[in-house]
């Protein structure tokens, strides 16, 4: 009889743990769910292009103009942009616009080994068009850029360009990209 009034004890222990566990278990996943979870984008802005699809579109714009003023060849730069870009530049206006860093023989290597510095954060424009403005920190001469991107068929592809080599401050901070023109592939002379 011992026996059985340590079993009825067992199984009324474990009925009394059993409906305990129900009950706790069940407020705790309530208060989880009652918790509100923050959202992503009120953390953070949402950028339109990733950093790092940012530092690609600048690095291979850079440095293909780079290999155009390299060559004198501006076919390649033309025929990697947007169509509207196209339709208003010939690869001769291209190496008209450049021909100030070409006789400078101003290399632009320096988008292939430095992090851009972007005056304003990746943003689109009211037509949809991605804008990335900054600079390049070389020394003694920075490479201030400001570039239009067009979505064209799923890819970024330029739109505008803007380049300026002034001289890097040397204690002050890095001046900031003059805006250029959406429409107009320009370069801009230094200082």
């Amino acid at each position: 009889m011992a026996g059985l009034g340590n079993s009825m004890r067992l199984i009324a222990r474990a009925v009394m743990a059993l409906t305990l566990l129900l009950c706790c278990g069940s407020d705790g996943a309530m208060a989880q769910q009652k918790t509100p979870v923050p959202a992503p984008a009120a953390a953070q802005p949402s950028l339109p292009v990733t950093l790092e699809q940012a530092l690609y579109l600048i690095r291979s714009t850079l440095l293909t103009l780079n290999d155009a003023n390299r060559t004198g060849n501006y076919t390649v730069l033309r025929d990697l942009a947007a169509p509207d870009f196209q339709a208003r530049n010939t690869a001769a206006d291209l190496g008209l616009n450049f021909l100030d860093l070409r006789r400078r023989n101003f290399d632009l290597y320096g988008a292939a080994l430095l992090a851009p510095q972007f005056s304003d954060a990746p943003a689109l424009d009211q037509q949809g068009m991605l804008r990335l403005a900054g600079y390049i920190p070389t020394r003694p001469r920075q490479i201030q850029f400001d570039l239009t991107f067009q979505t064209v068929a799923g890819q970024w592809r330029l739109f505008a360009i803007g380049i300026a080599t002034p001289e890097a401050a040397s204690s002050q901070p890095q001046a900031q990209a003059t805006p250029a023109k959406p429409a107009v592939p320009a370069q801009r002379k230094a200082p």
